[in-house]
């Protein structure tokens, strides 16, 4: 059996991950649909590699382009977000892989699980906004949604599909980003340069801003309470420097296990695709005497109260997920573009939750994107605000 895969982001980190997975794969692993954002010119040398039956770009001014690039190939070419919703529903595709990066991929995630297809979830910010919604969709059409996060992933291996009942709590492990265990850095001398220098994983760079602030630790905590079905009083996140421990599951009589692996996406990305199978992989192994002292302590929430403040805004529930998820990706980009420093992504985010009413349970789609797009509009006009103070200032 062939397992067809429609891949969404494909020539990001993630995308380039699951293409090698793919290579490997013996032929059990074919990707019909390849979907990327604006790297027309690599999504073309994907296309010729791996022969996709569709291949979007979802900058429909690059159309031209990557039909110049692709002349002769033997390929259907659509762009847009038409092409994007397209490639989400393939009727070719068994599963469709998101690793669009931010609330863009709340849409096609959810149209393929419409569509019947299963889901394999890169794309965090998807269930932290629509968590409730994208579980009941899936539900209904008795889909499944895999984690391709490396600490989900982690979990999902680890409870090998033990009942809720049996489960203390999870616990997720962090990082630490760059910052967690340098206590002398000033946070506010921070640059993006700084930021982008994670220790152990190589990410894109929202990501790996939102590793620094911790705040993607906040973020895969909410995600963790949809995937698992886990209330957030039995989600833990501990800091783990050395990035080989993926996640930990507690279960009520005392024993716990363990996910451990090289800190290589490509291993979490064959564990949902391959999935329910273990493949035998082609990469380098962990040699835990070579590995040495595995280290575990609690995250400094006083100095990243990123975490905290995903936990709170889980807790209000309703739209405040949706806000907070909209409020730091407009706020990280603003970071990577200079307009504001290193600790105002925490607090920009924080002052958008603050202005978000508490509203009921998203029950559509369409609800949800309306509190993202507020949360957005609020966002900008409190960073241009602090632009402006600033330049009075100066």
């Amino acid at each position: 059996m062939v397992k067809k895969i429609a891949l969404l982001g494909s020539t990001g980190s993630i995308g380039e991950s699951t293409l090698d997975v793919i290579g490997v794969s013996g032929g059990s692993l074919r990707a019909v649909v390849l979907c990327a954002g604006t790297n027309a010119a690599r999504l073309a040398e994907q296309v010729r590699q791996h022969r996709p039956l569709l291949a979007v770009i979802a900058d429909p001014s690059r159309e031209e382009e990557l039909r110049r690039n692709l002349a002769g190939v033997p390929v259907r070419i659509a762009s847009g977000v038409d092409g994007v919703l397209e490639a989400a529903t393939f009727e070719e595709a068994d599963i469709v892989l998101s690793a669009v990066v931010g609330a863009a991929g709340i849409v096609p995630a959810y149209l393929a699980l419409d569509a019947g297809k299963d889901l394999a979830l890169a794309n965090k910010e998807t269930l932290v906004a629509a968590g409730e919604v994208i579980m009941r969709k899936a539900r209904e059409e008795g889909r499944a949604v895999l984690p391709v996060d490396s600490e989900h992933s982690a979990i999902f291996q680890a409870l090998s599909g033990r009942p809720a009942a049996e489960v203390r709590k999870i616990i997720l492990t962090a990082s630490g980003g760059p910052f967690h265990h340098d206590r002398d850095r000033d946070l506010w001398q921070v640059t993006p340069a700084d930021a982008l220098r994670h220790p152990s994983w190589s990410m894109g760079n929202k990501v790996t801003i939102d590793s620094a602030t911790l705040m993607n630790k906040g973020l895969e905590v909410i995600e963790a309470r949809w995937l698992f079905d886990m209330d957030l009083d039995r989600i833990d996140v501990a800091v783990h420097p050395q990035s080989l421990v993926h996640g930990v599951v507690e279960f009520v009589d005392g024993s716990m296990l363990a996910q451990v692996s090289q800190p290589d996406m490509r291993i979490p990305i064959a564990a949902a695709l391959h999935h329910p199978a273990r493949p035998s992989l082609p990469w380098k192994n962990l040699d835990l005497c070579e590995a040495g002292r595995l280290e575990f302590v609690s995250p400094d929430t006083e100095r990243f109260p990123a975490l905290a403040l995903a936990r709170s805004a889980q807790e209000e529930g309703g739209g405040k997920p949706a806000a907070l998820n909209a409020a730091n990706e407009v706020a990280v980009e603003a970071f990577l573009g200079g307009s504001i420093r290193f600790p105002e992504i925490i607090s920009v985010t924080q002052q958008v939750l603050e202005k978000t009413p508490a509203v009921e349970g998203m029950k559509t789609v369409e609800e949800v994107l309306a509190v993202d797009a507020a949360a957005r509009t609020e966002a900008t006009d409190i960073i241009r605000a602090l632009s402006t103070s600033k330049g009075a200032q100066n």
